[in-house]
């Protein structure tokens, strides 16, 4: 089957490389001749754990193609995935110029019948315009589908080769046996692929992330609760997780979600609810929650430090949103940072993926070290974001020797207090009673 995905930004990469992993003819296409340039000769845009050796090995036995030449990519194709931006506009809502352009250039392009594919997050409504807009030029037969990607960053290969389950909306029997031919070989072992209306497959992705943004927000309340009563969190979550109505996912307390899905579309769905007169009061306090928690990582260090915070050097571990990712859209270490930064300290920061993103975000605002102990160095204190497994058992020791004063303030509850306090730190997580 050939298949043309247009857009090479997260989705459309991930996409792309797994549609030619299990045989199918891929042409991934995009304006920005760089990453284009870049993709030829298997270099990334994105760190994705897998995905650089997709991605080569399925170039080298030629069924996975770039190119710069959208129109040309659409000609000869049986399926079209748009899986290009939806950023947030200014109030919220999803900027859908992208997938409508694409969708005009869909319709002068098609040489047969063909099926169309919103990939990219899009509120409910966005099928129907995308129909309109291939409308106005196509000359053969298309069907419109929604087809909502499901994809952790940092394991997205393995969630696109083995999903929980497949969502496809569409609106005709040859829709659903193309899109149930394309996907067969991902659900062999039983996993379902779940058809609906399309409407129905916009709002599932939507619902899906705002679920999840609720239980982050929720078990950080629940975190600075427990520090106010004197109890655990990391029992209380054991204790709820246990339950089957509740499951142990996502119950892991931190600095606030972040990245490219959570906060945009929650932000969307919130404009949609609004824009349809059905306001959605949870999930306006999950936002207002979550944003507030992104600060409370430099209100624990101003609570150690006080006025010694101003001129002092604070050493930061992890800077993109979650580990094994280099995103840091949305990163609680940007707020920690401008906070840091406004309060007159300096910082030094480590990530083992994300410093070539933050360099270009921050500049030379902070220094950047080339690995974790080096960034403590001369640091009056240590704050850690991200979980990287390279953060989970470090000497302790060299730590406490690098640092001017044994601070550390542990926004994934990496450490155990009991042992840090033994080991002379001053030491603060989340949640984990009073400290």
């Amino acid at each position: 089957m050939n298949i043309t995905v247009i857009g090479t930004g997260y989705v459309g990469l991930v996409a792309g490389a797994c549609f030619a992993e299990t045989g199918s003819s891929v042409t991934c296409a995009d304006v920005d001749q760089r990453k284009i340039d870049g993709l030829k000769q298997n270099v990334l845009p994105i760190y994705e754990p897998g995905l650089d050796s997709l991605v080569e090995r399925n170039q080298a036995q030629g069924r996975l193609h770039f190119t710069t030449d959208v129109a040309a990519s659409i000609r000869g194709a049986a399926v079209v995935f748009i899986a290009v931006g939806t950023p947030p506009d200014e109030d919220g809502s999803a900027d859908l110029t992208h997938v409508l352009d694409v969708a005009e250039v869909i319709g002068k392009n098609q040489t047969g019948e063909l099926v169309v594919v919103t990939k990219s997050t899009v509120p409910v409504g966005t099928a129907e315009k995308v129909h309109a807009a291939v409308a106005k030029h196509a000359k053969l037969p298309f069907h419109v589908c929604s087809n909502p990607e499901f994809l952790k960053e940092g394991a997205a290969v393995d969630d696109f080769l083995k999903p929980d389950r497949v969502v496809l909306g569409v609106d005709s029997d040859y829709a659903r046996s193309v899109m149930a031919e394309l996907y067969a070989p991902f659900v062999r072992t039983g996993k379902p692929i779940i058809f609906m209306d399309i409407p129905s497959a916009e709002m599932t992705k939507y619902a899906a992330n705002a679920m999840l943004a609720t239980r982050i927000t929720f078990m950080n309340e629940i975190a600075n609760l427990c520090e106010k009563v004197g109890a655990n969190v990391d029992l209380v979550r054991k204790g709820i997780g246990s339950d089957s109505r509740i499951g142990s996912s996502f119950l892991f307390p931190g600095p606030g979600y972040g990245g490219s899905c959570f906060p945009k579309d929650v932000k969307a769905l919130l404009h949609t609810s609004e824009d349809r007169g059905a306001p959605m009061q949870v999930l306006r306090a999950v936002e207002d929650a979550n944003e507030a928690q992104k600060h409370r990582l430099f209100q624990k260090l101003q609570g150690v430090m006080g006025a010694q915070l101003k001129g002092a050097t604070i050493a930061v571990w992890g800077l993109a949103f979650k580990a094994q990712t280099d995103d840091m859209r949305e990163s609680p270490s940007l707020t920690l940072i401008e906070a840091l930064l406004a309060a007159g300290a300096k910082v030094v920061a480590h990530d083992p993926e994300a410093m070539h993103e933050a360099r270009r975000r921050l500049g030379d605002r902070i220094g950047y070290a080339k690995t974790n102990y080096d960034a403590l160095t001369g640091a009056d204190a240590l704050v850690i974001v991200t979980d990287w497994n390279e953060y989970r058992f470090p000497d302790f020791e060299r730590i406490r020797l690098a640092l001017s004063a044994p601070v550390v303030i542990d926004g994934r509850n990496l450490y155990d207090p009991e042992k840090m306090h033994k080991l002379g730190f001053t030491y603060r997580s989340v949640g984990r009673g009073r400290e």
